[in-house]
C-alpha cells in the first residue's frame, strides 16, 4: 500500500505564503513524478505544479513566479512553496504521485487526501 500525506495547509492573509508538503510511504520502487492540484468550490481539480524524478518542473500559467515545487528524493517528499499568495489561491490542495510498487509494474497514480488553502483578509 502507498499513503500520500499533506501537511501545511491553513489560512492566510492575501500576500502571505505558505509552504505545503507531502510525504509517500509504504511500498514504492520508484517515483516518476509527483505533483500537487488544486480544486476550489465548483471547479475542477486543475494541474498547480509538477516535478519529476529528473527534477523537471512545470507550473501553471497563474501561479508561475510566485509558487516553487521541490523535492527530497530521500524522503520521497514534494514541497510546495507558496509566495504572493491571492484570494484566488482558495482550494483544497492534493499532492499526486506517479510511482511504481515494485519494478515490474507499470507507474500508477496516487493520491494525497487533501489539504485546506484559504486565502482570506
Amino acid at each position: 500500500q502507498v499513503q500520500l500525506v499533506e501537511s501545511g495547509g491553513g489560512l492566510v492573509q492575501p500576500g502571505g505564503s505558505l509552504r505545503l508538503s507531502c510525504a509517500a510511504s509504504g511500498t514504492i520502487f520508484s517515483i516518476n513524478a509527483m505533483a500537487w492540484y488544486r480544486q476550489a468550490p465548483g471547479e475542477q481539480r486543475e494541474l498547480v505544479a509538477r516535478i519529476t524524478s529528473g527534477v523537471t518542473t512545470a507550473y501553471a500559467d497563474s501561479v508561475k513566479g510566485r509558487f516553487t515545487i521541490s523535492r527530497d528524493n530521500t524522503k520521497n517528499t514534494v514541497y510546495l512553496q507558496m509566495n504572493s499568495l491571492k484570494a484566488e489561491d482558495t482550494a483544497v490542495y492534493y499532492c499526486n504521485a506517479v510511482l511504481k510498487t515494485t519494478q515490474w509494474r507499470p507507474p500508477s497514480d496516487y493520491w494525497g487526501q487533501g489539504t485546506q488553502v484559504t486565502v482570506s483578509s
